[in-house]
């Protein structure tokens, strides 16, 4: 029997990228899991921002950290996050995923801001290979979820896989002056999402006829991270549980997930970054 430990699976809501440089309710949460997260041999991480049409994998010794988005500070375009690549874990995840294409040109994409905005707090010393999934635009939910599952005993090789987007993602209703303001049916989708996924998440596609899913999922890439936890979860505890909740912007949902992280609380936080000045919500890169 192996001694490595299962690797917990997560789900973050990683919101603007200032999220990255500021230290709020959200990003001090996210440390405090790093600390307490078993160390794992590598992450995968499935990100909202690599969404296109093909299934693909990261597999260069040495991925760039791309900064896909316009408008916010130089301090964010000159952030760095040198995470080593996994070719091996690579190889894993493409025997189960069967991508189109293996990246090992440098070119190839690499770690986008929706894996290095979360990994900056989660494990600040960017030591840990990673390697990215895309999310294949041309494929129905049901694939993904059961991607999700299939891709579940890599956490018994100490892989830990996360997921990042937003449950509840509405660029064209973000009120960027209200910070951790809330809309009516974002706190509803949101609370039907929690509630589904401590039920039964094998069963989170019934998320899809949910009232309020149209205007919290008006795009599916932010939504889709979570049905690869959701799926991941299937195949093991049975239960998704919330590591915190909270809201930015309105239309944004703050809200993460664990599976097999027992001793890591719920927590409820406020201060999510918002966007500075000038940068237009529903045309930039959040």
């Amino acid at each position: 029997m192996s001694d490595t430990p299962l690797m917990p699976a997560l789900f973050i809501g990683h919101g603007s990228p200032m999220n990255t440089l500021e230290r709020n309710g959200f990003t001090e949460t996210w440390r405090e899991l790093g600390q307490r997260l078993p160390r794992p041999r590598a992450i995968l991480a499935i990100s909202a921002h690599w969404f296109f049409g093909a299934t693909a994998v990261t597999a260069m010794a040495r991925p760039r950290t791309i900064h896909d988005f316009y408008g916010f500070p130089e301090a964010l375009f000159d952030f760095d996050y040198p995470a080593p690549g996994a070719p091996d874990i690579a190889s894993e995840v493409a025997e189960i995923a069967k991508p189109l294409w293996v990246g090992l040109d440098r070119d190839q994409w690499g770690l986008d801001h929706g894996t290095w905005s979360v990994l900056a707090h989660l494990y600040p010393e960017a030591d840990i290979p990673v390697v990215q999934l895309s999310i294949n635009a041309l494929k129905p939910l049901e694939y993904h979820l059961d991607l999700g599952t299939r891709l579940a005993p890599l956490r018994e090789r100490g892989v830990m896989i996360i997921g990042s987007g937003n449950v509840v993602h509405n660029l064209s209703k973000v009120r960027w002056k209200q910070p951790d303001a809330v809309f009516d049916w974002a706190e509803r989708f949101d609370d039907a999402a929690a509630a589904q996924l401590a039920d039964d998440p094998s069963a989170v596609l019934k998320l899809t006829e949910h009232p309020d899913y149209d205007l919290a999922v008006p795009t599916p890439d932010h939504f889709i991270p979570l049905l690869y936890t959701a799926g991941l979860a299937a195949a093991g505890e049975a239960v998704v549980e919330p590591l915190v909740r909270g809201y930015a912007m309105g239309s944004l949902s703050m809200t993460c997930y664990q599976a097999g992280a027992a001793d890591c609380p719920a927590l409820t936080q406020a201060g999510a970054a918002g966007l500075p000045p000038g940068v237009p919500s529903d045309q930039t890169n959040i």
